[in-house]
């Protein structure tokens, strides 16, 4: 028997995209995988990865409370953190750049450890990850997390086992519109970060014109405790007809209510949050709003036949960690008067500028987003890029070379390092 550990100790939606790279280890041949996560997202685990062996620590201190409770969680990850050390694993993804992971790293032997490792008093970071620091600089080209996780392992399995599609696939109106399952509307109120979540008086509008047009006979709210008073305050903005069939159980859901709930939904309303990533892997059609730091073709819905509504303001994706600049432009399309009747009645005639609607498709890489409405400046050059990583991965040295344009060339020589040719095994996907 063959043991793999995956450090995952980032947040909710990072556990469900670690998905593509478990589900790889978990079809190899005599294995098990075993999953380090953060405590308070162990129930959820549980649901998503029922046949991983998990070992919680506490790794951002959710439910600390005084002396009693740090010394508690001290004991705990030592105990921890002695029962991985103890299992020999084949091979430790660790996947996060963090103190903590690379301290983590320094329980195993620094050869078994992909992604960032630890040796001698040193942060060692491999290949891999070494290249996606440096094409974070130009993050309008980047590939699906979900894909970049599952691309440590030459033997990814394909994408299309990863999810199931979305029931009731889109007709192509980018409306998100389909068949369902009968549980009605999800909205979720509201992402970990503000800017990329739309205020309640436009999600309001966006909420009444779904349900309106597609006749669902219940809505429900979802979000986190600090979400109840947006919750509260949007039911007062929804049409009367609306506000009588809403429920606000935001606050109020554990991980098994959360999954019982979304996986019932026929659409899911929803900025760029765990949630989304939840309802994708339940098969649940989402309807997703990103703008601000949020880019679909980095950590979009992952899934066949999801539909994306992404801003494409030429200040796109930005960090909320710094002031904006530019007025919330990226919010402007979702805001415009015309954008409830686009979703109404999905004609291109009616789509505000700036608004990029596209359904969630696979290409040989993994995940990415057909335009169905509007214009995608940074298609050709993704298109590109995303060559350039798949020839990389697979070791077609020749292909890059021969295909590459002066454009390409010098995206090329921003992220790629002669070295890397040396050190990466070459990807063949399990399609069977």
């Amino acid at each position: 028997m063959k043991h793999y550990l995956v450090i995952q100790l980032a947040r909710f939606g990072d556990l469900v995209q670690t998905k593509r790279l478990v589900a790889t280890l978990a079809a190899r041949p005599d294995s098990r995988v075993h999953l380090c996560l953060d405590r308070s997202l162990e129930p959820l685990a549980r649901l998503v990865y029922p046949d991983a062996i998990l070992h919680p620590v506490t790794a951002h201190g959710t439910g600390l409370d005084g002396p009693e409770a740090v010394r508690a969680m001290l004991v705990d990850n030592r105990r921890a953190f002695a029962d991985m050390r103890a299992v020999g694993f084949e091979r430790v993804y660790n996947l996060n750049f963090s103190g903590l992971n690379f301290r983590l790293a320094a329980l195993f032997d620094p050869d078994t450890v992909e992604g960032y490792a630890w040796k001698d008093g040193q942060e060692l970071i491999s290949p891999w990850a070494a290249m996606a620091m440096r094409w974070s600089d130009h993050r309008r080209l980047s590939i699906n997390l979900v894909d970049f996780w599952a691309a440590y392992c030459p033997d990814a399995i394909a994408p299309q086992r990863v999810n199931p599609p979305a029931s009731g696939r889109d007709d192509g109106r980018g409306d998100g519109r389909g068949g369902g399952l009968g549980g009605g509307l999800g909205v979720v109120l509201a992402g970990r970060e503000s800017r990329r979540s739309l205020p309640v008086e436009v999600l309001a509008r966006v909420v009444g014109t779904v349900a309106r047009a597609r006749g669902v006979g219940r809505v429900v709210l979802l979000g986190g405790p600090g979400e109840r008073a947006a919750g509260q305050a949007m039911l007062k903005e929804l049409p009367p007809a609306v506000q009588a069939m809403t429920r606000n159980v935001a606050g109020q859901t554990g991980w098994a209510d959360l999954v019982e709930i979304v996986g019932s939904l026929d659409l899911l309303l929803t900025p760029d949050t765990g949630t989304m990533h939840l309802a994708a892997h339940l098969g649940t059609p989402v309807l997703a709003f990103f703008l601000s730091s949020a880019w679909c073709f980095e950590t979009g819905p992952y899934g066949e036949g999801h539909v994306v509504h992404q801003a494409t303001a030429p200040c796109l994706p930005c960090l909320e960690t710094r002031p904006c600049d530019h007025g919330l432009q990226c919010l402007g399309p979702f805001a415009d008067p015309g954008y409830p009747r686009f979703l109404a009645t999905g004609n291109p005639d009616h789509a505000p500028g700036g608004l990029l609607a596209c359904q969630s498709r696979f290409d040989a890489l993994g995940q990415t987003y057909a335009p169905m409405i509007g214009s995608d400046p940074d298609a050709e050059q993704r298109a590109g890029f995303r060559q350039f990583i798949l020839s990389h991965l697979t070791g077609d040295h020749d292909s890059i070379r021969k295909g590459l344009s002066d454009m390409d060339t010098l995206m090329a020589q921003r992220v790629h390092r002669e070295r890397d040719w040396i050190t990466t095994a070459p990807m063949r996907t399990i399609t069977e």
